[in-house]
Protein backbone atom coordinates (compact mmCIF):
# COMPACT_ATOMS: atom_id res chain seq x y z
CA UNK A 1 0.00 0.00 0.00
CA UNK A 2 1.47 3.37 -0.97
CA UNK A 3 1.74 6.30 1.44
CA UNK A 4 -1.19 8.24 -0.02
CA UNK A 5 -3.51 5.26 0.36
CA UNK A 6 -2.32 4.78 3.93
CA UNK A 7 -3.18 8.39 4.68
CA UNK A 8 -6.63 7.98 3.14
CA UNK A 9 -7.25 4.81 5.16
CA UNK A 10 -6.17 6.43 8.42
CA UNK A 11 -7.84 9.80 7.75
CA UNK A 12 -10.85 9.09 5.49
CA UNK A 13 -12.00 12.71 5.40
CA UNK A 14 -8.86 14.09 3.74
CA UNK A 15 -8.55 15.37 0.20
CA UNK A 16 -5.23 15.25 -1.59
CA UNK A 17 -2.72 16.74 -2.06
CA UNK A 18 -2.80 16.84 1.74
CA UNK A 19 -2.50 20.11 3.68
CA UNK A 20 -1.80 19.89 7.43
CA UNK A 21 -2.06 22.61 10.06
CA UNK A 22 0.92 22.79 12.41
CA UNK A 23 0.15 22.32 16.14
CA UNK A 24 1.17 25.87 17.10
CA UNK A 25 1.14 26.20 20.89
CA UNK A 26 -1.63 28.51 22.20
CA UNK A 27 -2.53 29.50 18.61
CA UNK A 28 -3.82 26.34 16.93
CA UNK A 29 -6.77 25.40 19.12
CA UNK A 30 -10.20 23.88 18.43
CA UNK A 31 -11.52 26.43 15.91
CA UNK A 32 -8.44 26.28 13.69
CA UNK A 33 -7.98 22.51 13.88
CA UNK A 34 -11.62 21.78 13.06
CA UNK A 35 -11.74 24.28 10.19
CA UNK A 36 -8.68 22.66 8.57
CA UNK A 37 -10.06 19.14 8.93
CA UNK A 38 -13.48 20.15 7.62
CA UNK A 39 -11.76 21.50 4.50
CA UNK A 40 -10.11 18.14 3.83
CA UNK A 41 -6.84 18.74 5.63
CA UNK A 42 -5.65 17.51 9.01
CA UNK A 43 -5.89 20.09 11.77
CA UNK A 44 -3.88 19.84 14.97
CA UNK A 45 -4.51 21.33 18.39
CA UNK A 46 -1.24 22.60 19.85
CA UNK A 47 -1.11 21.30 23.42
CA UNK A 48 2.57 22.22 23.64
CA UNK A 49 4.11 21.83 27.07
CA UNK A 50 0.99 22.56 29.16
CA UNK A 51 -1.72 19.93 28.78
CA UNK A 52 -3.96 21.23 31.55
CA UNK A 53 -6.48 22.69 29.07
CA UNK A 54 -6.30 19.90 26.48
CA UNK A 55 -9.56 18.30 27.60
CA UNK A 56 -11.36 21.64 27.24
CA UNK A 57 -9.95 22.16 23.74
CA UNK A 58 -11.05 18.69 22.63
CA UNK A 59 -14.51 19.16 24.12
CA UNK A 60 -14.79 22.39 22.12
CA UNK A 61 -13.68 20.57 18.98
CA UNK A 62 -16.31 17.91 19.54
CA UNK A 63 -19.02 20.55 19.80
CA UNK A 64 -17.83 22.23 16.58
CA UNK A 65 -18.03 18.88 14.78
CA UNK A 66 -21.56 18.04 15.91
CA UNK A 67 -23.42 19.99 13.22
CA UNK A 68 -21.24 18.88 10.33
CA UNK A 69 -19.55 15.59 11.19
CA UNK A 70 -16.30 14.59 9.49
CA UNK A 71 -15.97 10.86 8.67
CA UNK A 72 -13.38 8.95 10.69
CA UNK A 73 -12.54 5.33 11.35
CA UNK A 74 -12.45 3.36 14.59
CA UNK A 75 -14.06 6.07 16.69
CA UNK A 76 -11.24 8.61 16.45
CA UNK A 77 -11.90 12.36 16.42
CA UNK A 78 -10.94 13.86 13.02
CA UNK A 79 -8.00 15.97 14.08
CA UNK A 80 -4.67 15.66 15.86
CA UNK A 81 -2.99 16.84 19.05
CA UNK A 82 0.60 18.08 19.21
CA UNK A 83 2.93 17.85 22.21
CA UNK A 84 6.29 19.43 23.02
CA UNK A 85 7.60 16.39 24.80
CA UNK A 86 10.25 17.82 27.09
CA UNK A 87 7.62 19.83 28.99
CA UNK A 88 4.29 18.01 28.59
CA UNK A 89 2.96 15.82 31.41
CA UNK A 90 2.23 12.37 30.03
CA UNK A 91 0.28 11.28 33.09
CA UNK A 92 -2.19 14.13 32.54
CA UNK A 93 -2.35 13.71 28.77
CA UNK A 94 -2.97 9.95 28.64
CA UNK A 95 -6.50 9.91 30.11
CA UNK A 96 -7.50 12.70 27.72
CA UNK A 97 -6.07 10.79 24.76
CA UNK A 98 -7.89 7.65 25.87
CA UNK A 99 -11.19 9.53 26.13
CA UNK A 100 -11.12 11.53 22.89
CA UNK A 101 -8.94 9.31 20.69
CA UNK A 102 -7.43 11.91 18.35
CA UNK A 103 -6.73 10.57 14.88
CA UNK A 104 -3.09 11.71 15.13
CA UNK A 105 -0.67 12.45 17.97
CA UNK A 106 2.33 14.66 17.07
CA UNK A 107 5.52 14.55 19.16
CA UNK A 108 8.33 17.11 19.07
CA UNK A 109 11.53 17.83 21.00
CA UNK A 110 11.75 14.90 23.43
CA UNK A 111 14.48 14.88 26.05
CA UNK A 112 15.68 11.55 24.62
CA UNK A 113 14.73 8.86 22.14
CA UNK A 114 13.95 6.58 25.09
CA UNK A 115 11.34 8.97 26.46
CA UNK A 116 9.89 9.42 22.97
CA UNK A 117 9.57 5.65 22.66
CA UNK A 118 7.84 5.52 26.05
CA UNK A 119 5.38 8.26 25.05
CA UNK A 120 4.60 6.47 21.78
CA UNK A 121 4.05 3.07 23.37
CA UNK A 122 1.81 4.40 26.14
CA UNK A 123 -0.23 6.55 23.76
CA UNK A 124 -0.74 3.58 21.45
CA UNK A 125 -2.04 1.54 24.36
CA UNK A 126 -4.36 4.36 25.44
CA UNK A 127 -5.72 4.88 21.91
CA UNK A 128 -4.69 2.05 19.56
CA UNK A 129 -6.10 3.69 16.42
CA UNK A 130 -4.39 7.05 16.94
CA UNK A 131 -1.45 7.39 14.57
CA UNK A 132 1.91 8.58 15.88
CA UNK A 133 3.58 11.53 14.15
CA UNK A 134 7.14 12.57 15.07
CA UNK A 135 8.78 15.81 13.97
CA UNK A 136 12.48 15.71 13.16
CA UNK A 137 14.96 18.18 11.71
CA UNK A 138 18.01 16.13 10.74
CA UNK A 139 18.95 12.85 9.10
CA UNK A 140 20.38 11.57 12.37
CA UNK A 141 17.12 12.31 14.20
CA UNK A 142 15.19 10.59 11.42
CA UNK A 143 17.28 7.42 11.68
CA UNK A 144 17.01 7.28 15.49
CA UNK A 145 13.27 7.90 15.52
CA UNK A 146 12.43 5.49 12.72
CA UNK A 147 14.55 2.69 14.15
CA UNK A 148 13.50 2.99 17.81
CA UNK A 149 9.98 4.44 17.68
CA UNK A 150 8.54 3.30 14.33
CA UNK A 151 6.23 6.29 13.87
CA UNK A 152 3.38 6.19 11.40
CA UNK A 153 4.30 9.63 10.07
CA UNK A 154 7.64 11.43 10.07
CA UNK A 155 7.34 15.23 9.85
CA UNK A 156 10.52 16.51 8.22
CA UNK A 157 11.06 20.15 9.24
CA UNK A 158 13.55 22.37 7.47
CA UNK A 159 15.20 25.33 9.18
CA UNK A 160 13.04 27.88 7.33
CA UNK A 161 10.24 27.01 9.77
CA UNK A 162 8.93 29.58 12.20
CA UNK A 163 8.91 28.96 15.92
CA UNK A 164 11.12 26.35 17.54
CA UNK A 165 13.27 23.82 15.72
CA UNK A 166 16.88 22.74 15.47
CA UNK A 167 19.34 25.62 15.69
CA UNK A 168 21.59 23.91 13.15
CA UNK A 169 20.00 22.25 10.16
CA UNK A 170 19.17 22.36 6.48
CA UNK A 171 16.35 23.61 4.31
CA UNK A 172 13.82 21.17 2.95
CA UNK A 173 15.29 21.06 -0.55
CA UNK A 174 18.28 19.07 0.70
CA UNK A 175 16.95 17.65 3.98
CA UNK A 176 13.85 15.88 2.71
CA UNK A 177 15.49 13.81 -0.07
CA UNK A 178 18.31 12.74 2.25
CA UNK A 179 15.85 11.74 4.96
CA UNK A 180 13.83 9.85 2.33
CA UNK A 181 16.93 7.91 1.27
CA UNK A 182 17.99 7.23 4.87
CA UNK A 183 14.56 5.93 5.86
CA UNK A 184 14.37 3.74 2.75
CA UNK A 185 17.71 2.18 3.68
CA UNK A 186 16.45 1.32 7.16
CA UNK A 187 13.00 -0.10 6.48
CA UNK A 188 11.19 -1.80 3.61
CA UNK A 189 8.35 0.07 1.92
CA UNK A 190 5.49 -1.40 3.95
CA UNK A 191 7.12 -0.41 7.26
CA UNK A 192 8.32 3.04 6.23
CA UNK A 193 6.64 6.01 7.86
CA UNK A 194 4.79 8.45 5.65
CA UNK A 195 6.92 11.58 5.10
CA UNK A 196 5.27 14.99 5.53
CA UNK A 197 7.17 18.21 4.75
CA UNK A 198 7.31 21.25 7.05
CA UNK A 199 9.25 24.49 7.20
CA UNK A 200 9.01 27.52 4.94
CA UNK A 201 5.83 26.49 3.10
CA UNK A 202 2.97 29.00 2.95
CA UNK A 203 1.44 28.59 -0.50
CA UNK A 204 0.94 26.21 -3.41
CA UNK A 205 4.36 26.55 -5.05
CA UNK A 206 6.30 25.50 -1.97
CA UNK A 207 3.76 22.80 -1.16
CA UNK A 208 3.94 21.33 -4.68
CA UNK A 209 7.75 21.36 -4.56
CA UNK A 210 7.68 19.32 -1.35
CA UNK A 211 5.81 16.55 -3.19
CA UNK A 212 8.58 16.34 -5.77
CA UNK A 213 11.14 16.11 -2.96
CA UNK A 214 9.47 12.99 -1.56
CA UNK A 215 6.72 14.19 0.78
CA UNK A 216 3.15 12.86 0.77
CA UNK A 217 1.73 16.05 2.24
CA UNK A 218 2.73 19.43 3.53
CA UNK A 219 2.48 21.27 6.86
CA UNK A 220 1.84 24.98 7.15
CA UNK A 221 2.10 27.05 10.30
CA UNK A 222 2.97 30.63 9.36
CA UNK A 223 0.23 30.78 6.72
CA UNK A 224 -2.40 29.88 9.31
CA UNK A 225 -1.23 32.71 11.57
CA UNK A 226 -3.13 34.87 9.06
CA UNK A 227 -6.39 32.95 9.42
CA UNK A 228 -9.57 34.05 11.14
CA UNK A 229 -9.50 31.01 13.42
CA UNK A 230 -5.97 31.45 14.80
CA UNK A 231 -5.86 32.52 18.44
CA UNK A 232 -3.37 35.39 18.51
CA UNK A 233 -3.28 39.13 19.14
CA UNK A 234 -4.02 41.56 16.33
CA UNK A 235 -0.56 43.06 16.81
CA UNK A 236 1.02 39.67 16.16
CA UNK A 237 -1.09 39.04 13.07
CA UNK A 238 -0.45 42.53 11.71
CA UNK A 239 3.29 41.94 12.03
CA UNK A 240 3.01 38.70 10.04
CA UNK A 241 1.24 40.63 7.26
CA UNK A 242 3.75 43.49 7.38
CA UNK A 243 6.95 41.47 7.16
CA UNK A 244 8.64 40.72 3.85
CA UNK A 245 11.99 39.38 2.61
CA UNK A 246 11.91 36.75 5.32
CA UNK A 247 15.48 35.61 4.82
CA UNK A 248 16.57 39.04 6.06
CA UNK A 249 13.75 39.95 8.44
CA UNK A 250 13.47 36.68 10.37
CA UNK A 251 16.19 34.97 12.38
CA UNK A 252 16.77 31.88 14.52
CA UNK A 253 17.72 32.87 18.05
CA UNK A 254 17.18 32.26 21.77
CA UNK A 255 16.72 35.99 22.41
CA UNK A 256 12.94 35.75 22.71
CA UNK A 257 13.11 32.69 24.94
CA UNK A 258 15.45 34.60 27.24
CA UNK A 259 13.27 37.71 27.27
CA UNK A 260 10.06 35.77 27.87
CA UNK A 261 11.58 33.54 30.51
CA UNK A 262 10.84 30.42 28.46
CA UNK A 263 12.87 27.68 30.10
CA UNK A 264 13.38 24.08 29.12
CA UNK A 265 14.46 24.18 25.50
CA UNK A 266 17.71 22.31 24.87
CA UNK A 267 20.69 24.19 23.48
CA UNK A 268 20.15 22.31 20.24
CA UNK A 269 16.90 24.26 19.65
CA UNK A 270 15.97 27.89 19.12
CA UNK A 271 13.11 29.83 17.53
CA UNK A 272 12.69 31.71 14.25
CA UNK A 273 10.86 35.02 14.52
CA UNK A 274 10.62 38.47 12.97
CA UNK A 275 13.55 40.71 13.90
CA UNK A 276 12.75 43.46 16.42
CA UNK A 277 14.34 45.34 19.31
CA UNK A 278 14.53 42.29 21.58
CA UNK A 279 16.81 40.59 19.08
CA UNK A 280 18.87 43.60 17.98
CA UNK A 281 19.49 44.69 21.58
CA UNK A 282 20.52 41.14 22.55
CA UNK A 283 22.99 41.04 19.66
CA UNK A 284 24.20 44.50 20.66
CA UNK A 285 25.18 43.25 24.11
CA UNK A 286 22.22 44.16 26.31
CA UNK A 287 22.07 42.04 29.46
CA UNK A 288 19.33 39.42 29.52
CA UNK A 289 17.84 40.91 32.69
CA UNK A 290 17.42 44.35 31.11
CA UNK A 291 16.06 42.91 27.88
CA UNK A 292 13.55 40.88 29.88
CA UNK A 293 12.48 43.97 31.83
CA UNK A 294 11.91 45.95 28.65
CA UNK A 295 10.04 43.03 27.10
CA UNK A 296 7.69 42.94 30.07
CA UNK A 297 7.08 46.68 29.68
CA UNK A 298 6.01 46.11 26.07
CA UNK A 299 3.65 43.34 27.15
CA UNK A 300 1.62 46.07 28.89
CA UNK A 301 1.21 47.95 25.59
CA UNK A 302 -1.03 45.31 24.01
CA UNK A 303 -1.01 45.36 20.22
CA UNK A 304 1.48 48.23 20.21
CA UNK A 305 4.05 45.88 21.72
CA UNK A 306 4.59 44.18 18.34
CA UNK A 307 6.63 45.62 15.49
CA UNK A 308 10.15 46.16 14.23
CA UNK A 309 10.74 48.90 16.81
CA UNK A 310 8.95 47.05 19.60
CA UNK A 311 9.85 43.91 21.54
CA UNK A 312 7.12 41.25 21.61
CA UNK A 313 7.91 37.95 19.90
CA UNK A 314 6.45 37.20 16.48
CA UNK A 315 7.42 33.64 15.65
CA UNK A 316 7.13 33.16 11.88
CA UNK A 317 8.94 31.31 9.11
CA UNK A 318 11.18 32.74 6.44
CA UNK A 319 8.37 32.54 3.86
CA UNK A 320 6.38 35.13 5.84
CA UNK A 321 6.72 37.66 3.00
CA UNK A 322 4.37 35.52 0.91
CA UNK A 323 1.57 35.89 3.46
CA UNK A 324 -0.48 38.86 2.29
CA UNK A 325 -3.99 38.61 3.73
CA UNK A 326 -6.16 37.08 6.43
CA UNK A 327 -8.57 34.37 5.25
CA UNK A 328 -10.60 31.56 6.71
CA UNK A 329 -8.54 28.45 7.40
CA UNK A 330 -10.77 26.33 5.18
CA UNK A 331 -10.31 28.72 2.29
CA UNK A 332 -6.53 28.58 2.75
CA UNK A 333 -6.55 24.77 2.67
CA UNK A 334 -8.65 24.62 -0.48
CA UNK A 335 -6.65 27.36 -2.20
CA UNK A 336 -3.31 25.64 -1.56
CA UNK A 337 -4.61 22.19 -2.45
CA UNK A 338 -6.12 23.30 -5.77
CA UNK A 339 -3.02 25.35 -6.53
CA UNK A 340 -0.84 22.28 -5.99
CA UNK A 341 -2.96 20.26 -8.38
CA UNK A 342 -2.64 22.90 -11.07
CA UNK A 343 1.10 23.21 -10.63
CA UNK A 344 1.74 19.47 -10.73
CA UNK A 345 -0.42 19.16 -13.85
CA UNK A 346 1.37 22.10 -15.44
CA UNK A 347 4.78 20.61 -14.68
CA UNK A 348 3.81 17.36 -16.39
CA UNK A 349 2.65 19.29 -19.45
CA UNK A 350 6.08 20.93 -19.84
CA UNK A 351 7.75 17.61 -20.40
Amino acid sequence: MDSIQRLRNDYPWIQTPLVVGAPMRLIALADLAVAISKAGGIGFIGAGTDVSDLETYLESAGMLLQDSPVPTTNGTIPLGVGFINWGADLSVALPVIARFKPAAIWFFAPSSVATLKDWSERCRRASPHSRIWVQIGSVREARDVVWHVRPDVLVVQGTDAGGHGLAQGAGLISLLPEVDDAVSALLPGAERPVLIAAGGIVEARGAAASLLLGASGTVMGTRFLASHEAVLAKGYQDEVLRASDGGQTTVRTKAWDNARGTKGWAETHNGRGIVNRTYTDAVGGMADEENKRLYEEDVKKGDQGWGADARLCTYAGSAVGLVKEVKGAGEIVREVREGMKGLVKGTRARF
